[in-house]
């Protein structure tokens, strides 16, 4: 099937855009992609970002809730409006929760639409998308072959502080909101991933916010120890495509680097 068959449509009411495998193999393995809440910020404009040119398998790309077709009434300015009253519990909570929720069903569904069976699976997380794909290591028993974060969330307390330094606010800590960020603490968690024994790969950038990204990404990949691998892209700061993100844009210098990473190592790791 060549990519001008793309697929595009919903399963279980997530929005996706499906690629096939160049060479048709049945048993090509399955790479389950989601996006930033930065840019790219939709399933199609991560698809343009990070297209795995090159690697032998499925690449289905998933909307966030919250995002994309599915922002808020209002759009990009009321999406952000809500990370203003309160990014915990109006964004990464809810958006974070709803994707592990809904995932099971979209992959049930995805699988007869794209002629899968028990085909390796792969997830891929950028930024809040690694919350995803953490949650679902740990939350889940779904069979995953390998996890890949691109410049990744993963202690959510971290990022919010990041965030308060990007936009010079203070967020107003709650009894709810630490609860939260609790969860979805995945250096805290580091060994419920680790006795998973998935392979894990950090993608970061050198330009990223390093307090914020690159210190809890070392942190749960020397837990992970022989699992993970951590690769850093040269002058990438956090974002894989241009503002506003939520269409496909021509791919920068900086995501041609993460493409071709993550493609070298998910060929390893798949054996594709």
């Amino acid at each position: 099937m060549p990519e001008d068959r793309e697929l595009r449509g919903t399963a279980a009411g997530v929005p996706f855009l499906a690629q096939p495998p160049p060479t048709r193999d049945d048993a090509a393995p399955v790479v389950v992609l989601w996006h930033m809440t930065d840019p790219p910020r939709s399933e199609t404009a991560m698809a343009a970002a990070v297209p795995l040119r090159g690697l032998d398998a499925w690449r289905v790309y998933l909307g966030l809730p919250m995002s994309g077709s599915r922002l808020p009434d209002g759009g990009l300015d009321a999406f952000l409006q809500l990370g203003y009253q309160d990014a915990v519990l109006e964004l990464f909570d809810p958006i974070t929760r709803q994707a592990v929720q809904e995932f099971p069903a979209a992959l049930a569904e995805l699988r007869p639409q794209l002629n899968l069976d028990h085909n390796p699976l792969a997830l891929v997380g950028a930024s809040a998308g690694a919350f995803v794909c953490l949650s679902l290591v740990t939350e889940t028993d779904i069979p995953v072959a390998a996890v890949a974060l691109i410049s990744p969330a993963i202690r959510l307390a971290s990022v919010v502080a990041g965030n308060e330094r990007r936009f010079d606010v203070t967020y107003p800590w709650s009894e709810g909101s630490r609860e939260v960020a609790a969860r979805l603490d995945f250096v805290a968690r580091a060994a419920e991933i680790a006795d998973r024994e998935i392979p894990t790969l950090f993608v970061l950038g050198d330009r990223d916010d390093r307090e914020a990204f690159h210190e809890p990404a070392e942190a749960l990949s020397e837990e992970l120890s022989g699992r993970a691998t951590l690769v850093r892209i040269p002058d990438l700061e956090h974002a894989l495509a241009e503002e506003p993100g939520l269409d496909p844009a021509p791919q920068t210098e900086q995501a041609a680097q993460v493409d071709a990473a993550l493609v070298e190592w998910l060929r390893r790791e798949l054996a594709t």
